[in-house]
């Protein structure tokens, strides 16, 4: 029986547990760092199925590693299943329909991200027994993805050293190997410490806090022309000294996130933006510090890995999406704003003839593998796989679980996290990892020229952005 075969197979044994997984951690919709019900589903999950659980790992209770297997190649797969806040929706209703007013929902369909990831590593273990095959593979469960960057700690404290090998995907519209490059960031809290006065009889005596931090931003704004141009600089008043026009402010913070193509590039920004601070206390007389929050580095897409998933893809196959599905998507298409709706006509004309498009347009969801094209743009996000992928050598993809044209953080992305349109999804990104770790399994050679090619990007060199004496943002 070929692997294909046999992860069908496999997949079809434990689809129960796979949709469970799915169902159970979007109805939790917790949110970073706080997901302690999701994590003791899949500790129970993975135990029963043969794994070896260490939890509360890299400074994060909610962290988790999976283990099953023994000797190399050793291939990771890594899970995510923190939700938003304030993206409560009812599932499958196309129209704005709060469960809970202001409650939480997987706005980024992390509850089917981490199913698949759950459902990819159930089937490399399958294999792993079945065949009586050497290798070991792992299944990371990496927290607080949206806010935290749990893969950054994970990488900074070594739990990737050891892969020869990563895969992860992530729930889209789209059914595509993921190519390009995203951007690194920084978040950091700029304060200043001033001293109040009364602002008309005695402002002479008084130091303004608030007056450094506005003094900042416009040295920020000058600074912004002669950085790196793909570089962006956003900022958000944490702190203004109260609500009295009358009292000189003592104290203000601007919280800052700085990204970059290249986390080299985010932390050069960054020095500079400390060299604003100092000069902002200076000319006002406070006193200036700052408090690193959080940081990711940039995702460096593995082309031989990527060929690999890709590949494995192809061989497994797009979602296997009914009639019921399609009109489902064409409710959740016709709820996009119009802007939304003519992106998604336009891509469509420009890859299909006009019938064609039209034809899709009225049952709107992908049903192919995407041609790979290797891209040197940059996404204009972050995500911190990027951490993960400069320790070892890491693919991803995106495999359709909703409409076209839904966006991540959205009601219309929570309501189709738990549908049948994301169990297809789920299946289809759970079979393609498990194929392309199989692949690797049999194929040590692949990993070597993998991890060839990172040392070669790399240098060998991983510059975690998150200082060692900066914990998780645990319990604040």
């Amino acid at each position: 029986m070929d692997n294909k075969l046999l992860i069908d197979k496999y997949l079809e044994e434990k689809f129960d547990v796979i949709k469970e997984v799915n169902e159970t951690i979007w109805d939790y919709a917790e949110i970073g760092l706080e997901e302690m019900k999701s994590v003791s589903l899949y500790k129970k999950l993975l135990e029963q199925e043969g794994f070896d659980v260490q939890t509360n790992i890299a400074g994060m209770p909610t962290a988790f590693m999976a283990s099953y297997g023994s000797g190399k190649p050793i291939i990771g797969i890594t899970a995510e299943y923190d939700a938003l806040p304030q993206l409560s929706q009812k599932a499958g209703k196309a129209e704005y329909s709060p469960i809970e007013e202001g409650g939480h929902g997987h706005g980024c369909g992390h509850n089917s991200l981490g199913a698949a990831a759950f459902g990819g590593a159930l089937a490399v273990k399958e294999y792993l027994k079945e065949q009586n095959f050497e290798g070991t593979i792992k299944l990371f469960g990496c927290p607080s993805e949206e806010k935290d960057n749990g893969k950054t700690f994970m990488a900074r404290e070594g739990y990737f050293d050891d892969l020869d090998a990563a895969f992860t995907w992530h729930p889209m519209d789209r059914n595509t190997a993921w190519s390009g490059g995203s951007l690194a960031n920084i978040s950091v809290i700029f304060n200043f410490k001033g001293k109040t006065a009364h602002a008309a009889a005695t402002p002479h005596l008084g130091r303004s806090a608030l007056d450094s931090a506005e003094i900042m931003n416009v040295g920020a704004n000058y600074l912004r022309e002669h950085i790196t141009p793909d570089a962006r600089i956003h900022y958000a008043y944490l702190d203004v000294g109260g609500s009295a026009p009358n009292v000189v402010q003592g104290s203000a913070k601007v919280h800052y996130l700085i990204r970059a193509p290249k986390v080299k590039q985010a932390l050069e920004v960054f020095e500079r933006m400390k060299d604003v601070a100092k000069g902002a206390a200076l000319i006002c007389g406070t006193e200036s510090s700052y408090d690193i929050l959080t940081g990711l580095s940039d995702f460096i897409p593995n082309t031989v890995l990527t060929k690999t998933l890709h590949e494995s893809m192809g061989e497994f196959g797009a979602p296997e999406f009914d009639e019921e599905d399609f009109g489902l998507a064409y409710k959740f298409f016709k709820s996009l704003t119009e802007s939304e709706k003519d992106r998604v006509k336009a891509d469509l004309r420009k890859q299909y003839d006009p019938e064609k498009a039209e034809e899709i347009l009225q049952k709107p969801l992908d049903t192919s593998i995407q041609p790979l094209v290797f891209s040197s743009e940059v996404m204009p996000g972050s995500t911190d796989v990027g951490d993960l992928s400069y320790v070892a050598p890491t693919a991803q993809f995106t495999m359709a679980t909703t409409a076209l044209g839904t966006s991540p953080h959205t009601w219309q992305m929570v309501a189709q996290g738990n549908t049948s349109m994301a169990l297809k999804g789920v299946k289809a990104a759970s079979g393609a990892l498990a194929l392309a770790s199989i692949k690797v399994l049999q194929n040590p050679d692949i990993a070597e020229k993998a991890k060839k090619e990172l040392q070669e990007a790399t240098g060998g060199e991983y510059i975690c952005p998150i200082p060692k004496d900066i914990q998780p943002n645990v319990n604040k």
